[in-house]
């Protein structure tokens, strides 16, 4: 899942390190969301939404996300 958590974090000027203690979780993991290679929960996504002031829509781009899901599921049909 595309997220802006990296594009968020660098723009509030705080390294992974500073953002995972933010948020109760390790460095690796706000890596790996970073990558797209794990999708956050929904609590964790919430912290990091009220880390940034925003909602947890715009954090995890759900709308696009949601689109592209949407075409992928038609496309295999």
């Amino acid at each position: 899942m595309k997220t802006l958590v990296k594009e968020l974090r660098a723009a509030a000027g705080l390294t992974q390190q500073q953002l995972a203690e933010k948020v109760h979780v390790s460095a690796r993991t706000v890596i790996s969301i970073e990558k797209g290679q794990y999708n956050p929960s929904l609590m964790l996504a919430y912290r990091m939404a009220e880390v940034f002031g925003v909602t947890v829509e715009e954090l995890c781009c759900l709308r696009e996300n949601r689109e592209l899901e949407d075409r992928k599921y038609y496309e295999d049909l």
